[in-house]
């Protein structure tokens, strides 16, 4: 099978994952509540949700053959998820520390049990000083990243945040996420890609180490190394892809 499939980026809990520079074949659509789908409400943005938002958004774009998947932190979950309910249309997976337990989801479940006037002033208080913001989860905060914080911060309403959050607690803590993740390893390769000082933070079970078709920790880099280092981000899901 010839290894320029496209790629599809599944973004976070918050903000976008469109990775500069990479010149392969992808995309990276907005999930729902996201983006141009901003709009859609409350009790429709779950995690099975975004399952069936992929599917037809991959169906439409690249048709019924199978793509590579690349699913960062909560799109992590959900490219699992995905692969799981629709084994045909996935080929190899790229799991950027996505949720493997209820551990991985300490800010989606807070922000899940906020108040609505809670998760708004949250926000507020966010888009005040975007690059403080952001400098929390990058190692080594630029000037610049302030652009990328103020979009990020308006990719979304607290709503969606809310919703997700609810979502990734039910789906998450589910008795059989697990054995679904595990369903997936067995059927698909799947790969891990992590920051050297967010690792030790990524619930990544022993079966799932035993299992994956690679595992890789960039270096000077936390859970937002997209940001950290964008070349060698992208350097490393190509290495992945190729193999």
């Amino acid at each position: 099978m010839s290894n320029t499939l496209p790629v599809v980026f599944i973004h976070g809990f918050i903000g976008t994952l469109d990775v500069a520079g990479y010149d392969s074949p992808h995309a990276a659509p907005d999930l729902l509540g996201y983006g141009q789908h901003q709009s859609a409400p409350p009790d429709a943005i779950s995690l099975p949700g975004q399952v069936e938002h992929l599917r037809a958004f991959v169906g439409a774009r690249f048709g019924s053959g199978p793509v590579d998947i690349v699913g960062h932190s909560v799109g992590g979950a959900i490219a699992m998820l995905f692969a799981h309910t629709y084994p045909e249309y996935v080929r190899r997976i790229v799991n950027v520390e996505g949720n493997f337990t209820l551990d991985d989801a300490f800010w989606s479940a807070s922000v899940g049990r906020m108040s609505p006037n809670e998760a708004d002033a949250m926000m507020n208080r966010f888009r005040s000083d975007p690059l403080a913001w952001i400098s929390g989860s990058v190692t080594a905060p630029a000037p610049h990243l302030r652009e990328v914080a103020i979009r990020w911060l308006a990719h979304q309403p607290a709503s969606t945040l809310r919703a997700m959050g609810q979502s990734v607690v039910t789906t998450t803590g589910d008795d059989n996420y697990a054995a679904i993740l595990e369903q997936v390893f067995d059927r698909h390769p799947v790969y891990l890609l992590s920051g050297e000082h967010s690792r030790k933070g990524w619930n990544v079970p022993d079966w799932a180490l035993e299992k994956c078709a690679g595992d890789h920790t960039l270096a000077n880099s936390g859970h937002l190394m997209m940001l950290d280092n964008e070349v060698a981000f992208s350097a490393a899901i190509k290495r992945f892809l190729a193999e």
